[in-house]
């Protein structure tokens, strides 16, 4: 009799466990569906991790990008064991910050150091890809980092860029250079940054022709400031989706902060 007894209880634990395993899985799946059908995007230029304050603070940037939750963080102007920034691998620390994965994109070498642009993104990255642009007039070189993230069974590609703050022919000779590379890509493409133009200069319009402008297809009713912090009165950080995409923006809004001398520019989308 205790032996029926011990065996039932073991058969009833291994029933218990069975159905505990099984919620599990159901959430997880659950999360992974909501994930893949709603993602939130940040561009973010934070000039090396300095505030309007003129003082170093990676933490200050990190407590941005905590408090709006995103998936993906295009960053511009990031350094890695640079002397003016302490030495600092500046987006391997905002990961650990963020709970966020990373990929960084070397455009040139400074101070002993490296500085370009990087990629925060909640989920893993299974590809990087890093294109440097052929200089027109500007001594700086700059490019454009590419991730890889399998959301959901679902490939998204995220990009972020910053583009030639002097010369309008050098923006449009950038942005020409980064469609070209990205004309192959497949799956659903999110391309943000720093383009230094305005809505009317060449380079926002040549992302016109192909691309939304999330800002717009929102239908935000601010105006999309983005730059000085302190006093906005320039747009030039961008969100863009591919038109031929099945991705559209549902919000989009700007976050006022004076942590860098941009202030990141935040858009919600939907994925069909």
């Amino acid at each position: 009799m205790i032996h029926s007894r011990l065996k039932a209880a073991f058969f009833s634990i291994l029933l218990l466990t069975a159905v505990i395993s099984g919620a599990g899985a159901r959430r997880s799946t659950t999360t992974v569906s909501s994930a893949k059908k709603t993602l939130r995007v940040m561009t973010y230029n934070i000039p090396v991790g300095v505030g309007m304050d003129k003082k170093l603070d990676l933490q200050r940037i990190a407590d941005v990008i905590n408090n709006e939750h995103p998936d993906f963080v295009g960053l511009q102007e990031v350094d890695r064991g640079v002397k003016r920034t302490e030495g600092k691998d500046e987006v391997a620390e905002l990961s650990k910050m963020t709970s966020m994965n990373y990929a960084f994109a070397h455009n040139l070498d400074y101070q002993g150091g490296q500085y370009g642009v990087a990629i925060l993104s909640r989920f893993p990255i299974a590809r990087i890809d890093h294109r440097k642009y052929e200089n027109l007039r500007e001594a700086e070189r700059r490019g454009m980092i590419r991730i890889e993230a399998d959301i959901g069974g679902k490939t998204i590609n995220f990009v972020t860029t910053h583009l030639d703050y002097q010369h309008d022919d050098g923006r449009l000779f950038e942005a020409e250079q980064m469609k070209k590379f990205l004309q192959d890509v497949k799956g659903p493409l999110i391309v943000v940054g720093d383009f230094n133009d305005d809505p009317s200069g060449a380079a926002y319009k040549l992302m016109l022709t192909g691309f939304e402008d999330a800002w717009l297809q929102s239908r935000a009713k601010e105006l999309g400031l983005s730059y000085p912090a302190d006093k906005p009165t320039k747009r030039i950080d961008y969100i863009f989706t591919r038109r031929t995409d099945s991705v559209r923006a549902k919000r989009a809004w700007v976050v006022n902060t004076l942590a860098s001398d941009h202030i990141p520019v935040v858009a919600e989308f939907e994925i069909r």
